[in-house]
């Protein structure tokens, strides 16, 4: 670092600008080679130069010259361009990608190395990524774009402005707390949806229950039960998947509350859940490696899609109600009315029950609030228990069944153990 450090920022730039630009080179070469396509424009030494006279307009000349040879090099990129359509190439991409190699001179004097960083590597990603982005827009769904917009506004433009008030003495959240939980629970649905449908659709059994547990553990719970029936007896894979569903769960709820705020709750959480999560990982792990090699065909994910209007609104309902009633049952019961509850809300969707809890001011102890999450995550997993049995009806479903069934315990007793 010293080295560097005693070096003239000047050179430092200028070094940065054309290992930049070669890289890119490299990478749209291999691309135009990919595809059988003639080099024609775009070949590696062509970028570097392009990037040095961008970098050498823009420190001599200042962003005049610079936009005045960016203009004559667009000028003569259009007119090689418009030949190639002579000669059959369509492409815009090599065109395209030669302009950004002449913003890296300006971009390496004045933004900050992080960024130059992050400008190649998204350049880089385009060119390498290509069969993966046009199979992404093969299967792209109709009306996830409309979808994705509609969540968008509903976390940059309603969040923004809803007010920080109680919603009433007897629902102890705010207005703010209930669409903050419901944005970044859909969020972080969305996530393990996307990964499921597009990027992971044919990744078998122990993938969908990995990326399941991040949509919805219990939905995927149901799925895999159902898969489990259609299988050969002697398939095995059923089981593990389920039981990775259920560790994802745990680990997508640590980070939920983590997110939202509740750290002090989730430094509790913390350590039953590790264990949990590292317990189900290496029974999986077991599970799979009796099994063998045999890899069954992913079933398909769920229907309900995490970003859909009428899913937020529910959710948001639930974090409501729960609030309210939960307010009513600490008051006339304490902790121990939480804790029958929070084994009664297991049995539903358990999200809103515990953010709403965590969001709420009740008149109980902080272990009792987390004692009430272990309670209803481990209520939720015989939920997924009896699915899984009443669904699959086979045996090779019995391990996860087992599994759920001494978690569900497991947690009822680490909860209720006196301190």
């Amino acid at each position: 670092m010293s080295a560097f450090a005693n070096l003239p920022p000047l050179l430092l730039a200028f070094c940065a600008t054309l290992l930049a630009a070669f890289v890119i080179g490299l990478e749209l070469h291999n691309y135009l080679r990919t595809q059988q396509r003639g080099l024609g424009f775009g070949t590696t030494r062509t970028l570097t130069l392009l990037a040095m006279a961008g970098f050498v307009l823009f420190q001599e000349a200042g962003w005049d010259g610079f936009f005045l040879g960016l203009a004559i090099i667009g000028l003569w990129l259009a007119l090689d361009y418009r030949q190639q359509l002579k000669d059959g190439q369509e492409s815009l991409l090599p065109y395209l990608v030669a302009l950004l190699a002449t913003l890296l001179g300006p971009l390496s004097l004045l933004a900050p190395p992080w960024f130059v960083a992050l400008y190649v590597v998204v350049v880089l990603l385009m060119l390498g990524a290509q069969p993966k982005i046009r199979h992404l827009s093969d299967t792209f769904k109709s009306g996830e774009g409309i979808t994705l917009a509609k969540f968008l506004l509903m976390a940059g433009l309603v969040l923004p402005l809803l007010p920080k008030d109680m919603i009433a003495s007897f629902v102890p959240v705010t207005w703010y707390q209930v669409w903050f939980a419901v944005i970044v629970v859909s969020g972080i649905s969305y996530a393990g949806y996307v990964a499921q449908t597009y990027f992971l659709p044919q990744g078998g059994l122990l993938i969908t229950g990995l990326s399941g547990g991040l949509y919805s553990s219990t939905a995927a719970t149901v799925v895999l039960a159902r898969r489990g029936r259609e299988l050969p007896a002697d398939d095995r894979l059923v089981s593990p998947a389920i039981v990775l569903a259920t560790a994802m769960m745990y680990l997508r709820l640590w980070v939920l509350v983590f997110i939202l705020g509740h750290h002090a709750a989730a430094w509790q959480l913390a350590a039953p859940f590790a264990v949990l999560v590292l317990l189900s990982l290496l029974f999986s792990w077991w599970l799979t490696h009796r099994a063998g090699t045999r890899s069954s065909e992913a079933p398909e994910p769920p229907s309900r899609h995490p970003l859909e209007f009428s899913t937020a609104l529910l959710f948001a309902l639930l974090f409501v109600f729960f609030a309210m009633l939960t307010t009513q049952i600490v008051a006339r019961y304490g902790s121990a009315g939480l804790h029958a509850l929070a084994f009664i809300v297991g049995f539903t969707d358990i999200d809103p029950f515990v953010l709403s809890l965590l969001a709420g001011k009740y008149a109980v102890s902080e272990s009792a609030i987390v004692g009430a999450v272990l309670v209803a995550s481990g209520s939720n997993n015989l939920l997924k228990a009896a699915y899984a049995a009443a669904l699959a009806r086979r045996r090779n479903v019995l391990p996860a069944v087992a599994w759920l069934t001494a978690t569900c315990l497991a947690s009822l007793l680490y909860a209720w153990w006196p301190a």
